[in-house]
């Protein structure tokens, strides 16, 4: 299991360590039934706090990618793969339909949109007002 913390994005370390276990279950790199590494010590491995690692590890659980066997640890749970890669898929895709209705209203275009959807893919932080036209 590798996960790479960015200190320089503006995705919290939580979300980064989420979005990292999930796309590791769901390409296969991480089995069902693999134990994960502890909260404690993904935290020291990491050098984040637990406070980082028990909130990622519990939306994992919420969202059903791992499942915590008290006394025993974390696991990845089976999930269905192509189920799940469709459900974001559709958020997605909603999310994207609810962007372009708003950005007319923001006075932002199609190229302000796609630079923008291309910065958030890098993980680069977005400045507040990015598109607007400036004086």
């Amino acid at each position: 299991m590798r996960i790479v913390i960015s200190y320089h994005s503006g995705e919290p370390i939580y979300e980064q360590i989420k979005a990292q276990l999930k796309a590791q279950v769901l390409s296969g790199d991480l089995a069902e039934g693999e134990a994960l590494p502890s909260i404690r010590q993904l935290a020291r491995d990491l050098k984040v706090s637990v406070i980082t690692t028990t909130r990622a590890y519990g939306d994992l659980e919420l969202e059903g990618f791992i499942a915590t066997v008290p006394g025993k640890g974390c696991y990845v749970r089976a999930v269905n793969g192509d189920a799940l890669k469709r459900q974001y898929a559709k958020e997605t895709r909603e999310a994207l339909a609810a962007a372009a209705r708003a950005a007319p209203l923001a006075g932002l275009t199609f190229e302000d949109l796609a630079n923008t959807l291309d910065a958030l893919m890098r993980g680069e932080k977005q400045e507040e007002g990015y598109g607007e036209k400036r004086d």
